[in-house]
């Protein structure tokens, strides 16, 4: 396995291996940390590569990005070599932006594609936004906005100091989220599946299921609860994705 320092974007490194590889992009304020508990689920023919942007945990020094498009660039030349051979996406809520986009940008590029494009809790990116912005908010308002969603943890709520050093990189995250502007693009030659909470106040039904025009041979899965539905339902989705990549 290479090391965390020689692959900034992969600090798992990457597994020498014949497995399917899922490349696993967080919501934002998180980190690739969040999908630990995946890699363990993952079993012998899925493995999870969890992606971590500037900006956290290790690379807490590096500024985050506050545009998409910088974003994504960044990390298609940053993951590139790794995005060879048998490989799939999944992303949740900006995961879910950043994802699609990277997929894009590598049919753009005549590169090779995902076999698959997982993407979970997010309206789809050619619906307009009507939802208030959240980046601009006073500190205590958008902590309270994030709590109501289930993702401030409770550590951040009672230390401020912790909590003043957390909100930079979720207003960068948001300002990637709020600002990105679609430009329509041809349906990708690639199999979109897409995940939400029925109760999901950032993605309703509709918005989830809008995911379904830009890719081939769509499905949809709707679970119990909000915007982290999925923190319950590691080993279930992964059945599905399996199933899902078998096709």
């Amino acid at each position: 396995m290479t090391t965390a320092t020689a692959r900034p974007w992969l600090p798992g490194g990457l597994p020498e291996t014949g497995a399917t590889k899922l490349f696993c992009f967080p919501h934002a304020g998180a980190s690739a940390a969040v999908y630990r508990s995946w890699t363990a689920a993952a079993g012998d023919d899925l493995v999870v590569l969890p992606v971590q942007p500037p900006g956290r945990a290790e690379r807490g020094r590096e500024r985050p990005h506050d545009n998409v498009e910088a974003l994504v660039d960044d990390a298609f030349d940053g993951l590139a070599d790794a995005l060879t051979g048998d490989f799939a996406f999944f992303g949740h809520s900006l995961g879910a932006l950043v994802a699609y986009l990277l997929t894009r940008r590598l049919a753009e590029r005549g590169a090779t594609l995902p076999r698959h494009l997982f993407v979970s809790g997010r309206a789809a990116p050619q619906l307009p936004d009507t939802r208030p912005p959240l980046r601009a908010l006073p500190d205590d308002r958008l902590a309270a906005e994030l709590h109501a969603l289930g993702g401030l943890p409770d550590v951040l709520r009672r230390e401020p100091s912790l909590l003043a050093m957390f909100l930079p990189l979720m207003r960068a995250d948001l300002a990637v989220n709020e600002t990105y502007r679609h430009v329509p693009g041809e349906r990708l030659p690639v199999p979109v599946t897409a995940f939400g909470g029925d109760r999901d106040p950032r993605a309703a039904e509709d918005e989830l299921a809008a995911w379904l025009e830009l890719g081939t041979d769509p499905a949809m899965f709707t679970y119990a609860g909000g915007h982290f539905y999925l923190e319950d339902r590691v080993p279930e989705l992964l059945r599905v994705m399996r199933r899902r990549l078998a096709r």
